[in-house]
């Protein structure tokens, strides 16, 4: 109860006021920025075009979706949400900030999710394979407003 009590007070840090069916909530867009592929040590860049890619909770699993839709989404289980560790922008010691992990098993496929405000990181371990594949994605600007004109001859009420 205990953890399930500090999930939901991460994610609430996390989320937007909106909700969704099936209990799930809009946490944020984000744009894919780069991929790596390591292999033995060697870490190879792979060229990829922007992705947006959209997250959502509710409060057990994050679902990522490149479609913008919770049912078309891969599924993440939350295994921890007290805040994630990283490197501080002045470098030093690590600082930890609001954010979860979450895992994902499917046919022999292993995905880690670290997710906070500013950031995704998904690592995808292959079962049969010495390559692991590191795509980071990055909180996508919020979308601009589109100012209308109207017409000068609107009839008055």
């Amino acid at each position: 109860m205990m953890k399930l009590r500090l999930v939901a007070t991460t994610l609430l840090l996390l989320l937007p006021n909106s909700s969704l069916a099936d209990g799930f909530r809009h946490i944020g867009d984000f744009i894919l920025r780069s991929k790596l592929k390591v292999t033995e040590g060697e870490v190879v860049p792979i060229s990829i075009k922007p992705l947006r890619l959209t997250a959502f909770t509710d409060g057990v699993t994050v679902r990522v979706s490149a479609k913008g839709e919770v049912d078309e989404a891969t599924s993440f289980e939350i295994y921890r949400s007290d805040g994630i560790g990283r490197q501080s922008s002045r470098g030093g010691a690590l600082e930890v900030v609001p954010g979860v992990q979450a895992i994902s098993e499917k046919s022999g496929v292993f995905r880690q999710l670290r997710l906070t405000r500013d950031t995704m990181t998904i690592t995808v371990f292959p079962g049969v394979s010495n390559q692991t594949i590191i795509t980071h994605a990055v909180v996508a600007a919020p979308a601009k407003a589109t100012v209308v004109e109207l017409p000068e001859d609107l009839p008055s009420e």
